[in-house]
């Protein structure tokens, strides 16, 4: 059952807080999981997350620093000692201590390092620090399960305990030569039905996918998601085996993607949340509401080129909102199919093909649009033929037009390494609503002759 953070709650854990009773405070955590226990240090008073942080026990609040949102942890940390940052690292697996690690000063990172009991742990973190953000690299873990391939079954399972104690899950056992050269895996099913005098080799599946050291998280994650693996092991260029990437990490890759490219969607420059303050809100806003409003001047621009037709057809002006409207959104329509076909390598095809898709879906979409508006207007405003014609038309090809640029501007972007959310929100929408008025009015000239 979901654990409840009610007002009643909070209010009684501030006044236990209030009055020092850590003994009652701490069985009220006994049974709650570590994420809930995150969840409520989000809606305490800092300092009230402080004491309760520095109460409970290392093995616990390790788990909780790593389910915290980063700047409430990042100003627990700039509170906390080295040596009490060492003793909460000090729980974690080496990917979720390089994490916290590398969020501190490269001075209190040392210091941190330095107060380590765990001399392999600390020598797990130095070389994680050391490889690029979001490659494999910096996303994998140092534990897991290896074995040798001339090992016997027997020698191969007294071994294994030792090691699968520093291990949270086992999904592999990773088989290696003598070179440690990644050539295999096991199940644990394998080595339990094995006979104790076979060798690892001969059990072994040498057909094992694994993903360079310096492979790109987004990669490693479609790799993931296409294959089902619940782990991949990371290798180097000589195929040595250096970690594993389990699936936990991987959706978090996948979540702050999908957050990136959802804010980049709707207009922010760079990565926000709700607690922001006003002025980091703003900056991420602003750089594209320039754009909005440089688009919106271009747009006047070209209303005012046509600004004879105002005297002979007031009436096309009516209609001058409904058509950029309708190019903006049917080219974040299209904008965002591509950006998610992109997202999850399932576009595919030639792009003639695409091409000729987006035109004959954008010529149907058009005409039964095109033929609604066109009805309304002559039964219900009694526009003239012509008139309702030069909008009909008009409504045909802004659309076509606007599934073709909503397409193809993302697939152009991704080919030039340049992310494709990009295009999606308001840039689509302000290059679109700018083609759509000069279509509209080039075509009501060309129909009306003003």
């Amino acid at each position: 059952m979901p654990f409840d953070i009610s007002d009643d709650f909070l209010d009684n854990l501030s006044e236990l807080i209030t009055l020092d009773k850590s003994k009652e405070i701490t069985a009220l955590f006994a049974e709650v999981h570590f994420a809930d226990i995150a969840e409520v240090l989000d809606e305490v008073d800092f300092d009230e997350a402080i004491y309760i942080i520095k109460l409970l026990d290392s093995e616990k609040t390790s788990e909780i620093l790593t389910e915290l949102d980063e700047d409430i942890r990042e100003k627990i940390l700039e509170n906390l000692s080295a040596q009490e940052i060492a003793d909460e690292v000090g729980e974690m697996d080496s990917d979720d201590a390089a994490d916290i690690i590398g969020e501190l000063s490269v001075e209190r990172q040392n210091r941190v390092i330095s107060a380590l009991e765990d001399d392999e742990l600390a020598a797990d973190i130095k070389e994680l620090l050391s490889y690029e953000e979001n490659t494999a690299g910096a996303l994998m873990a140092k534990e897991l399960v290896k074995v040798y391939e001339t090992w016997t079954v027997a020698g191969c399972m007294r071994r294994i305990r030792g090691q699968a104690k520093e291990v949270t899950r086992v999904h592999s056992i990773y088989v290696v030569d003598k070179e440690e050269k990644l050539v295999g895996r096991l199940s644990l099913k394998d080595l339990i039905i094995a006979k104790s005098d076979q060798k690892i080799a001969e059990i072994a599946k040498d057909k094992v996918d694994a993903v360079n050291v310096s492979e790109d998280d987004e990669e490693i994650a479609k790799i993931m998601a296409k294959y089902d693996l619940e782990a991949i092991p990371v290798v180097d260029d000589n195929h040595v085996l250096l970690g594993r990437i389990t699936i936990d990490d991987i959706v978090d890759v996948i979540r702050d993607e999908a957050d990136k490219d959802y804010q980049m969607a709707a207009g922010f420059s760079q990565d926000v949340e709700v607690n922001d303050s006003i002025w980091e809100i703003t900056k991420a806003r602003l750089p594209w509401l320039i754009l909005a409003l440089f688009g919106g001047f271009i747009s006047v621009s070209v209303l005012g080129s046509f600004d004879s037709a105002m005297d002979q057809y007031p009436e096309l002006f009516f209609f001058t909102p409904l058509i950029a409207a309708m190019a903006g959104n049917v080219g974040v329509q299209s904008s965002a199919i591509i950006v998610q076909g992109l997202a999850n390598d399932s576009l595919k095809g030639s792009l003639f093909r695409r091409l000729l898709k987006e035109i004959l879906q954008g010529l149907l979409n058009g005409a039964v649009l095109a033929g609604l508006l066109l009805s309304a207007g002559m039964l219900f405003l009694g526009f003239p033929l012509n008139l309702g014609f030069t909008v009909a038309a008009s409504l045909v090809s802004v659309i076509i037009i606007a599934s073709i640029v909503g397409t193809f501007i993302p697939i152009i972007l991704a080919k030039k390494g340049i992310d494709p959310a990009l295009a999606t929100g308001p840039f689509i929408t302000t290059s679109n609503d700018i083609l759509g008025i000069l279509i509209y009015f080039t075509i009501a000239q060309l129909v009306l002759g003003f």
